[in-house]
Formats: structure tokens, C-alpha cells, sequence
């Protein structure tokens, strides 16, 4: 698919009057989570910015995470990524924000169960384990190991993050970085059982097949 050219009436590190008219509409995070569910599911590993995300139409979960983050950045919230792990499937990167002392989360997925989560989490892990039963792989392995600490993305300002693509490999790479925390036990990951087939067909409704884990980690 040929990409879109993006509008030059602003600076490269500014936004333009048509990006500004979309972004005011994102008023809430469930808005940008609802904006995020109307886009294709990208399956190839290219990363776009929030700017191209915009024009591209199309989004994964990590420059969906990314293009949630500068949204959610325009409704007062810092920027703030979490990356969790997985074996024998992709990873997964939310955008992280607060409301009323509680952390919440908008990401895209090409799984139905790994979107948006209300802001009623205490803390990071708990918000974690939310995604746990609903974070599995094509074979219904239950996948999730760890999660990262929150990476905020003013320190990439000076890259051009939200308008360019040329620096977000880096953020990947950092986010990869982070310290990264287990959420299970060995013995607990020995006596995990697969999905039940009703809740594996529901999370994979609407999947892009081609967006599927093919054998090496990458984010999903």
C-alpha cells in the first residue's frame, strides 16, 4: 500500500491545522481507544509515527501505542509507554495514563482482549494482570511473562518521535532495555492451561492472520 503524503502546511515539528482538527476530536481516552478499534491492524513490523499513523490510516500495536501516547499527551497526560513480554508470541506496548490516582491503558491489537482498560488499576502490575487470560498465541498458549517499568517519551522529544519515523527502532529498543519484571512463578508457568475454545474464538475475532507471531518475538 502506497503511503500517504503528509500535508505540508505545518513545520515538520508541529502539527497541522487537519492533524489538530483530529486530534481535538480524541477529547477522552476511550475516544482515541475508539479511533485506534476504526484502523486496519498493520500486520507488516514497519513502525510508523503518530503524524504518519494519522495519514497512513493504518496502525500495530506499537505505533498505535505511540500515537495513543501523543494523543493522550494533548489531554494532559505525560506520555508513557509499558512493554510487556511474551514466549512463543509478540510482544505488546500500551500507552499508559492516570485518572484519579489509578492507571489505565489505550492500546491497539490485533486481539480483542488486549485494548483499552479503565483507569481502576492500582498499580502497574495489577493493570498487567488484567491482559493475562486474554494475552495468548494461535496454539491458545497463555503467553504473557513480564512487563516494563513506564518509558516516557519526552526524553525523545528532540527526535521528532510523534512527527518522524526515523528514530522510533530506538524507543523499541529502549523500551527493550527496561528492566522487565516476571508476573509468574516456574512452577506457575508449568501448570498453565490452554484457553477454553469459546474465549480463544471471541479474542480472535476480526484478526489479521497475517499479523500473527511467525516464530521470532516482535511487537503485535
Amino acid at each position: 500500500m502506497s503511503r500517504r503524503p503528509v500535508p505540508p502546511s505545518a513545520p515538520p515539528d508541529r502539527w497541522t491545522r487537519g492533524e489538530l482538527a483530529l486530534l481535538r476530536r480524541l477529547s477522552t481516552p476511550m475516544r482515541i481507544q475508539e479511533w485506534l478499534d476504526g484502523l486496519p491492524y498493520r500486520s507488516e513490523d514497519r513502525a510508523a509515527s503518530p503524524r504518519n499513523v494519522m495519514a497512513e490510516r493504518r496502525a500495530h500495536c506499537y505505533d498505535g501505542a505511540l500515537f495513543a501516547a501523543a494523543a493522550l499527551r494533548r489531554l494532559g497526560h505525560p506520555p508513557l509507554l509499558l512493554d510487556m513480554w511474551a514466549v512463543r508470541d509478540d510482544d505488546h506496548v500500551l500507552a499508559v495514563f492516570r485518572a484519579n490516582g489509578r492507571f489505565g491503558a489505550v492500546a491497539k491489537s490485533n486481539f480483542v482482549g488486549l485494548r483499552f482498560r479503565e483507569p481502576i488499576y492500582l498499580t502497574l502490575r495489577e493493570l498487567v494482570l488484567s491482559y493475562f487470560e486474554d494475552y495468548f498465541n494461535a496454539g491458545g498458549e497463555k503467553t504473557l511473562r513480564a512487563y516494563s517499568g513506564l518509558l516516557h517519551l519526552r526524553q525523545f522529544d528532540r527526535l521528532g518521535w510523534m512527527f518522524q519515523d526515523d528514530h522510533l527502532q530506538y524507543i523499541s529498543d529502549r523500551l527493550d532495555a527496561l528492566r522487565h519484571h516476571r508476573v509468574l512463578s516456574r512452577r506457575m508457568e508449568r501448570d498453565l492451561h490452554k484457553i477454553d475454545p469459546r474465549s480463544f474464538r471471541a479474542g480472535m475475532l476480526g484478526t489479521v492472520k497475517a499479523g500473527l507471531y511467525k516464530g521470532r518475538r516482535g511487537r503485535g
